[in-house]
């Protein structure tokens, strides 16, 4: 347990460099944006939504970071419904039309920039970070505390309809060790991969379901992190807690050795446990499972797991 801690403070102790030579951080706050705010091919993307009542295009119209260009993460194309299976990623071709109408190419330097408003609004940002770098775009990050906590710092903003970007070419690249698919999630109940469900507990249990699951529980054999035990509150800001993380991750007993796949109803709580365990605790491959129990519980001879309760625990007992 020590080494994995000393591992993921070592992290910590270097995300924050940046500079000619050096790659960006996947996590920067307030006070990194502002003194990077006017370098060249760096694009503030405003993610807002009605998630965590972030808000919308009116409410970006507003006020939002100088320079911020907006895209509706709900609305705007990041995720799509196909055979009744919501939230998953897109083909690359809308992605690439999607990012190069925003005036975005392959050549700047992405910060997401969430509403910071709540726990599940921070998946935003770590979903459409993860959108990128399944893309093959290496130069994004993430804006902790998002334009929340831009603004709890005391910095200026802008209103009106945000930066005029021309439309940009935009290439992806798949990266399909970054997905999980149905069929590697069925046989990672075999191998050595260890599933991560990011649902908080009740959901984990079987006490509560998502209307996007056809049944309540977990994929059997997975382990429980849930997303919003990383997310803190001060001062109204939502953000996500570093010195949480090594704490969380020895409590679920996760190996940062093995391959790791982070599910949970729709693929978007699970990418706060994606960021964190691949960007910032240092594990060697984790993918997410975008169709998640939304996809797993559609077809009813695939196993589920639910906690034991009553009867059926005093029976293991007995037995």
């Amino acid at each position: 347990m020590k080494r994995f801690a000393v591992l993921v403070a070592l992290c910590f102790t270097t995300v924050f460099a940046y500079g000619a030579d050096a790659a960006v951080p996947p996590l920067v706050d307030a006070q990194w944006l502002k003194a990077h705010l006017g370098d060249e091919n760096l694009v503030v993307l405003d993610v807002r939504s009605g998630i965590d009542n972030g808000g919308d295009r009116s409410r970006f119209q507003e006020g939002h970071i100088p320079g911020a260009v907006y895209s509706n993460y709900n609305d705007d194309g990041w995720r799509e419904t196909r055979d009744g299976v919501a939230g998953l990623l897109p083909p690359v071709r809308s992605l690439e039309r999607l990012i190069g109408s925003l005036g975005i190419s392959n050549d700047d330097t992405v910060v997401v920039v969430p509403a910071g408003t709540g726990p599940t609004d921070f998946g935003s940002a770590a979903r459409v970070f993860w959108t990128f770098k399944v893309l093959g775009h290496q130069p994004v990050t993430v804006l902790n505390g998002g334009y929340a906590g831009w603004k709890a710092a005391g910095f200026d903003v802008e209103s009106g309809e945000g930066a005029a970007r021309p439309v940009a070419q935009f290439k992806g690249e798949l990266q399909e060790d970054l997905i999980a698919s149905l069929k590697e999630v069925q046989a990672a109940r075999d191998t050595q991969a260890q599933l991560v469900d990011a649902r908080p507990a009740e959901y984990f249990r079987g006490e509560q379901k998502s209307p996007a699951a056809k049944a309540p529980g977990t994929i059997p054999g997975a382990l429980n992190l849930p997303h919003q035990s990383f997310i803190g509150e001060q001062n109204q800001v939502f953000y996500l807690n570093k010195e949480s993380i090594a704490s969380k991750v020895n409590t679920a007993e996760l190996n940062a050795d093995e391959r790791t796949i982070a599910f949970c109803n729709t693929g978007h709580w699970a990418a706060t446990d994606w960021f964190v365990l691949s960007q910032l605790a240092g594990f060697k491959e984790v993918a997410l499972y975008d169709g998640s129990m939304a996809e797993w519980s559609q077809d009813s001879s695939r196993p589920i797991q639910v906690a034991k309760r009553g009867l059926s625990k005093l029976l293991d007992f007995f037995n």
